[in-house]
């Protein structure tokens, strides 16, 4: 048996948000590990640009303090 492998699709682009903001930062907290680090791609479901984008506004946030750099 093979396990079927469910289709992801951009949070962001199907939400049609053209920019992650930093400041929002309970939106950006769900591409972050249990640990604190940025998740994958492949994990995430969002795409390359995104993916960029998500980066970029979680290091903006952590060094804002919004978003800590280490969980404990």
């Amino acid at each position: 048996m093979h396990k079927r492998i469910k289709d992801k699709y951009c949070f962001f682009c199907v939400s049609g948000i053209e920019y992650v903001d930093y400041k929002d930062w309970q939106q950006i907290k769900k591409f972050t590990s249990s640990y604190g680090k940025i998740v994958p791609k492949r994990r995430s479901g969002v795409c390359s640009k995104h993916q960029r984008g998500v980066t970029t506004a979680i290091k903006r946030a952590r060094f804002m303090a919004l978003l800590p750099f280490v969980v404990k």
